[in-house]
Parts: C-alpha cells; structure tokens; sequence
C-alpha cells in the first residue's frame, strides 16, 4: 500500500535511545573532562575492580585498541593505575583509583536522574519490563 508508513524496526529505536542517552552524558561528563566511553570504563572498574585490558574491553563493549586509549586517558588523569598481576607477571590489571572514586560518586545522582528520566513516563512495573526485556535481548544475542 502506497503511503502506508511502518513502525521503526527495534534496532533504529535502540540506536535512537543509545545516541541520545550518550549525547546526555557527554553533556553531563564534559565539564569533568571525561567521555561516556571513559565513564563507562570506570563504572565497569567500580564493579570489577582490577580487571586485565582485554576484559575490560569486553565488559565496555569497546576493542582492545579503544581501551587502551581509554586506559591512557584515565590513567593519565590519576582516574585508574596498572599494576602487575601477582598470578601472572605479563599481566597488568587495571584498578579504580580513589579520584576515580571519587569522580564516580560526584556523577552518581545526575546519571540516575538521566536514567530516572528516561524511564520517567513508564510505571516502575514497565520499568522492571523494559530492563528485562533489554537484559534477554543482550543475552540472546551474546
């Protein structure tokens, strides 16, 4: 039918959500010199302190060259530091410093309150269905 329009597919409406969602917290990170890539790194390490380069990668959903940028960046600003695994020497583990802490925590309410926002014309039931319904699709596809 000519003229008939259709429902955006999920994939453009999940990269719509991730492009404004990061255009937010850029907006929200900038005056503290970081990207949403940087925070993300730290909030993984906040999690999982003292993971190797190429988890981290993993965990950030970033390559393994965008992480050590990443990883230069922040170590540069005293927001992590490296030091040798004690299980395996050839190993550097990459561990939350307490300015990173510290940054970490200066952000905690203005990122709630983007996420708040975002979810802000949802019941906390639809809420609790948009999360899951995201964490299966993640890990259908993972």
């Amino acid at each position: 039918m000519v003229g008939t329009k259709t429902s955006p597919s999920l994939l453009y409406m999940i990269k719509q959500v991730e492009l404004v969602v990061r255009s937010h917290l850029d907006d929200l990170l900038r005056p503290s010199g970081i990207t949403a890539l940087q925070y993300t790194s730290l909030t993984v390490l906040e999690r999982h302190d003292g993971l190797s380069a190429a988890q981290l990668a993993r965990d950030s959903f970033v390559t393994a060259q965008s992480v050590a940028d990443v990883v230069r960046a922040l170590e540069s600003r005293g927001l992590v530091r490296r030091e040798r695994n004690p299980r395996n020497r050839r190993e550097l583990l990459i561990l939350l410093t307490e300015s990173g802490r510290d940054l970490l925590a200066r952000h905690a309410e203005p990122v709630r309150d983007l996420e708040e926002r975002m979810v802000s014309d949802l019941t906390a039931h639809q809420t609790d269905q948009f999360r899951l319904a995201l964490s299966k699709a993640w890990h259908s596809l993972s």
